[in-house]
């Protein structure tokens, strides 16, 4: 697959082939959307989805030594043994939707080396607790993030053209949380939820670990790279790495969750850091599969949304809170049918209607 320039397709001139097709104008609702945006990015008025790949980066937490989860933090190891074997919920609602699943071992708590399905990339097992010192070193940031351009860069290289982002890891609801109270100045109580479904005790100290590490590492003149370092999780670094490179490439980057949307929220203000043409290579390539029920989701989508050129709309509302990347993975088919609208569906002038004809479907 060659790189491809992105501005010849222009959002007038997909609009434009999108509103000729024989249907009432803005009959199918956001599927067309999707398939403008599909157009503008692939830049072309033939756009594809014919190969997508959700990516499932796995690492474990310090901070789960807080008790901030209602699982211990073998249940990382034990799921990844799971995703090996084809068991778990992304396996199954992917194979069903014909979409690819690549696991990546980032930085789990065990020794998973004999996993066949797994790839390892593995920077550390597991954060540091940022309840009392930094996630992770300046190094082991880059590193994680690189695991995750490198699976950008692997899924493009395999003629992918949409790439899913989720993850596995016991505690990164907390981290996630705690990034998005660092990123936007957030108050704890908008930001943490459940998670795994913990009751009110230990929410109460999840909020507290989550305030007080804030408090502890970030500043609001924190650089994004400090607060994704000091916070963050090596999985959640290495999905702002694959938003960023598979970005860069020109592929669709479809977030599923809470955790992997706070990863493309920072994602977006490291790239907004960086230069204005990687913040609009990534707004322009942003796609999020669903609302979660986690409580800080709703917000996080609306600060994605508060992005200049970030279209933040969720494709799917369906209560899901599990990650793995399940939503994207659903997300897929909708990414596909929009593409295929923009792609093999008549225009009224293809299908020879007549004008009379055009006004009688517009509703006119």
């Amino acid at each position: 697959m060659s790189e491809v320039l992105r501005e010849a397709v222009s959002a007038e001139a997909a609009l434009r082939e999108m509103n000729a097709k024989t249907k009432p104008l803005g009959a199918l609702g956001y599927l067309e959307t999707v398939g403008v945006r599909l157009a503008i990015l692939q830049n072309s008025l033939e756009p594809s989805v014919d190969r997508a790949r959700v990516c499932v980066f796995g690492a474990d937490h310090g901070i789960s030594d807080e008790g901030v989860s209602a699982y211990p933090r073998a249940v990382t190891a034990e799921m990844m043994k799971n995703f090996d074997r084809g068991g778990a919920a992304i396996n199954a609602i992917a194979q069903s939707g014909s979409v690819e699943v690549e696991v990546i071992n980032v930085g789990v708590d065990a020794e998973l080396s004999s996993l066949a399905n797994v790839r390892s990339a593995v920077v550390r097992r597991g954060t540091r607790n940022f309840a009392n010192e930094p996630a992770m070193s300046d190094a082991e940031l880059d590193a994680a993030i690189r695991v995750g351009a490198d699976a950008g860069r692997r899924a493009y290289d395999d003629g992918v053209r949409a790439l899913g982002i989720g993850e596995m890891g016991i505690g990164n609801t907390t981290s996630a949380s705690a990034l998005l109270c660092a990123l936007e100045d957030v108050r704890v109580e908008h930001a943490v939820g459940r998670g795994t479904g913990i009751d009110d005790d230990r929410l109460a100290v999840k909020r507290r670990a989550v305030e007080s590490a804030v408090s502890l590492h970030c500043t609001r003149e924190s650089a994004p790279r400090d607060v994704l370092r000091c916070l963050g999780g090596l999985e959640i670094a290495a999905m702002a790495g694959a938003a960023l490179e598979g970005a860069r490439l020109g592929l669709a980057i479809v977030a599923d969750g809470f955790i992997s949307t706070t990863a493309v929220l920072a994602a977006l203000h490291i790239a907004r850091a960086r230069s204005n043409e990687e913040l609009e290579s990534l707004g322009r390539s942003l796609f999020f599969a669903h609302r979660s029920a986690e409580l800080g989701h709703r917000l996080v989508l609306e600060r994605c949304g508060a992005f200049e050129n970030v279209d933040a709309t969720a494709l799917l509302d369906l209560g899901m809170r599990l990650g793995e990347g399940s939503g994207a993975a659903l997300a897929m088919s909708l990414l596909r049918a929009g593409a295929a609208l923009m792609r093999d569906m008549a225009t009224f002038e293809s299908a020879q209607i007549s004008a009379g004809d055009q006004a009688e479907q517009h509703g006119v």
